[in-house]
């Protein structure tokens, strides 16, 4: 039977403390290499293969002591973001507050990943931060963690991986889903090739009947609103509560980081905004656009958008998708960007006649389902893995007499070491 040892971090693998270049020098940045930052993280993510920020090969040629190559486990150790965590998918800088772990030959890059994110909790047990969570380099390498033999780290992480080779597989087909809807609207909307299209006249690059309609005339704009935040009866319930954090580049939020109670939403302006209400990001970070996709409360640096006429969701919030780059051109102003209400009497969409949205409804309604059926199946690959995750790294769940199909992607990491 498999003794399970106490380690430190550190004898996990070499522990690297993520560093930013100077930013007054520009030849470090917009490059083609990989700078993770907690934002490019999650709670529930894997490989990490796109950061919002890039540097170039300078900057890490220059912090060769910083770069971690492939396979190395990222753990978000300061920041209100404690706990995000990623897998490098190549050689990549982090900032300041990632430490990372370049596994070493003892143990396995996968299970560490699971390790770290099962002892989460006892990890910020250790935080020292007033305002901002912190575990710093020093302290964090010396936590001991529970680890069995290699072999016992090998079955536990291809269980686990296989959970999330299945969810990122299926974050993959919504994604070509979603650009098939898009490319289908700019088919349609932007290029004008929509059926029928050779019998209808266009001046001016307008088709004959479509009419610009200012966006307040379109849909109900409404605003948002957050609950006192020192009151802990108005959190932590059973609402979820959008903010910008939790806009991303896909049609649907699902999940949010925060949540509210009813007494958090009766006492604030917010409302309970319905399956499929539009949300658009309007303070600081302005233009992020998608849909909610189930009941949500919203907070104040956000509108929601219901369109007046029902059934026509899908065109209005591609074609307000569609006009990302107008409603950020129109929102710069002062200190930092914003949209207000009054801003919807300037953003037009062009209205075609009601039919063709009724006909493109009826080929983007089924991809939409599609990928609301792909997103429920990955809340609940992601509660199952979760359920099992703390069984397994505790070893309550023994694992080592089984017979254990390795995913695929663990197979080709074998290959290759052979």
């Amino acid at each position: 039977m498999t003794t399970w040892q106490t380690k430190q971090i550190r004898s996990l693998g070499r522990v690297v403390t993520g560093k930013t270049p100077p930013k007054n020098e520009p030849h470090y940045f917009d490059g083609d290499e990989l700078f993770v930052s907690p934002k490019d993280l999650d709670w529930d993510h894997l490989y990490v293969t796109l950061t919002e920020t890039r540097v170039s090969s300078k900057a890490l040629e220059k912090f060769r002591n910083q770069v971690i190559p492939k396979n190395t486990v990222m753990f978000t150790s300061l920041s209100f973001g404690f706990g995000k965590m990623g897998i490098t998918s190549r050689a990549s800088l982090t900032n300041q507050q990632i430490n990372s772990i370049v596994v070493n030959n003892e143990n396995h890059f996968r299970f560490v990943y699971y390790l770290l994110r099962a002892c989460t909790p006892f990890i910020f047990a250790y935080n020292s931060g007033i305002d901002t969570p912190i575990v710093p380099k020093s302290v964090f390498e010396r936590i001991g963690v529970k680890c069995p033999d290699l072999p016992l780290q090998r079955k536990i992480a291809a269980i686990l991986s296989a959970y999330d080779e299945l969810i990122e597989n299926n974050k993959r087909r919504i994604s070509l889903l979603e650009k098939m809807a898009e490319e289908i609207y700019r088919e349609w909307f932007v290029r004008l090739r929509f059926p029928g299209h050779k019998k209808v006249k266009v001046m001016r690059g307008v088709p004959d009947g479509w009419t610009p309609v200012p966006s307040n005339k379109v849909f109900r704009v409404m605003s948002g609103g957050t609950p006192n935040t020192d009151n802990p009866a108005y959190w932590d319930g059973d609402i979820p509560f959008f903010t910008p954090k939790d806009a991303s580049d896909s049609f649907y939020v699902l999940t949010t980081e925060r949540s509210i109670t009813q007494k958090g939403l009766d006492s604030c302006n917010s409302q309970l905004y319905k399956k499929d209400t539009i949300f658009i990001t309007a303070r600081g970070t302005v233009g992020k656009i998608c849909l909610a996709y189930r009941d949500m409360a919203m907070n104040q640096t956000c509108y929601a958008l219901s369109p007046k006429e029902e059934g026509d969701v899908y065109f209005h919030f591609l074609s307000m998708k569609n006009a990302i780059a107008y409603i950020k051109g129109i929102s710069k102003s002062g200190v930092f960007d914003n949209i207000i209400v009054d801003t919807f009497k300037i953003i037009p969409i062009f209205m075609p006649q009601a039919s063709l949205i009724v006909r493109f409804n009826e080929y983007a309604g089924p991809i939409f389902k599609q990928i609301g059926a792909l997103l429920e199946s990955n809340e609940l690959l992601i509660k199952t893995r979760d359920l099992l995750l703390p069984r397994l790294i505790s070893g309550k769940l023994s694992v080592e007499n089984l017979d254990i199909q390795f995913p695929p992607s663990m197979v080709e990491e074998a290959e290759a070491v052979a």
